[in-house]
């Protein structure tokens, strides 16, 4: 019987690792790109389907090698056209990736990390603490899997995942070695053939490792950026005491500058209710990112039990909105899309195993503190006494 634990999981092998992996079977490395097009151009996981490869050669490859994604354990479709795959990965745990077509694109949302340790406040996968982080392979696998179900060749301008984004469960670049290299298959004509202005890595913001990243890639960066100030974004962004606003945004900055091409900076901004969603916080923010080309990205906060926060009104929405507006950004509002299976921004829990019992003492402050209030005596009491 043969032993499948060696062998080398070929599906997260960049090009020159294939290339290597190639030479050290005593093999040319023109084999690496016939491979790379079986995998990811065709969704191929059988090397006797490979049919421009030698048998003598399949047969090795049988031995020492295998073509492994993660395992789907449900696939969800929104009305609106939205696909939640939950996928198990090596860990035992459980991530989401989601598909949301709209305006002839095909956006794949990419988990890194199954759960996330970061704790943003407002974020439900934060919620679960962290429990580990993903491979090369079972990153890009989720690529390979939505690639996949639509039937789509990734090589022909009709495809249907055609833009990539960093954004599902954990922090990025807190998985920094394998996130890069699932990005540079993404964007390699053998595999994926995505543009690098259609892949986006979304940060919190681990300044050192997104000056690192600009060594490496040229990928499109965004920025979870949620509160105008360092006091506010402390309490939303718990990352912010270690990596303030004054040393993130010149990383950031410094980032896009290295881009040329008059790129810039994508900035995520969740409009919580009474939070952060005021006038004065607008007017913060016009003066924050003045010297940073970007574009905002509103995203009206898609409750989830015991958060503790509410959506703002459309009101305040428009209103936050405008301000932005007429001090001349370009300012989206993210459609919410995949509410009904549970794939809108900040919703994805999905089936991860909570190793941290993190939620579980989430839930139990919150109810601590709901009991206190109940509990506390009525003003005119207190004044009395």
């Amino acid at each position: 019987m043969t032993d499948t634990t060696s062998k080398t999981n070929l599906l997260g092998l960049t090009q020159q690792k294939l290339e290597a992996f190639f030479e050290g079977l005593g093999e040319k490395r023109f084999r690496a790109g016939q491979v790379m097009k079986w995998m990811h151009h065709y969704g191929v996981d059988n090397f006797d389907d490979m049919t421009n490869i030698g048998k003598a050669l399949r047969e090795k490859l049988k031995a020492t090698a295998e073509i492994r994604g993660p395992e789907v354990v449900s696939e969800d479709i929104s009305r609106d056209g939205t696909r939640k795959w939950v996928v198990r990965v090596a860990s035992g745990s459980c991530v989401e990736t989601v598909y949301i077509p709209q305006n002839g694109r095909g956006t794949l949302c990419v988990s890194s990390q199954a759960g996330c340790a970061l704790d943003c406040s407002f974020c439900s996968t934060g919620k679960q603490g962290f429990n580990s982080d993903l491979t090369v392979a079972e990153i890009i696998g989720q690529v390979w899997i939505a690639s996949k179900s639509f039937g789509s060749v990734p090589a022909t301008a009709d495809r249907a995942v055609t833009n990539v984004v960093m954004m599902g469960m954990g922090e990025p670049l807190l998985n920094f070695d394998n996130v890069v290299d699932a990005m540079t298959l993404m964007m390699d004509d053998l595999g994926y053939g995505i543009s690098k202005r259609k892949v986006t890595l979304s940060t919190s913001g681990v300044v050192p490792m997104i000056e690192k990243l600009a060594e490496k890639v040229d990928v499109a960066l965004a920025l979870s950026l949620h509160a105008p100030n360092n006091a506010l974004r402390n309490q939303l962004v718990p990352l912010n005491k270690k990596y303030p606003l004054e040393v993130l945004l010149p990383a950031c900055k410094s980032y896009i500058a290295g881009l040329g091409e008059k790129r810039s900076l994508t900035v995520e901004y969740t409009l919580l209710k009474g939070v952060n969603d005021q006038p004065e916080h607008a007017a913060e923010m016009i003066e924050l990112l003045r010297d940073i080309p970007c574009k905002i990205n509103l995203i009206p906060f898609n409750p989830f039990p015991h958060s503790g926060y509410e959506r703002p009104s459309n009101n305040a929405i428009r209103r936050f909105q405008d301000m932005l507006h007429q001090a001349g950004y370009n300012v989206t509002v993210r459609t919410t899309r995949g509410e009904d299976i549970d794939a809108a921004c900040g919703q994805l829990v999905g089936q991860v195993m909570d190793r941290t019992r993190r939620s579980e003492r989430y839930i139990a402050v919150r109810q601590l503190a709901a009991d206190a209030t109940e509990a506390a005596p009525a003003p005119t009491r207190h004044n009395a006494g």
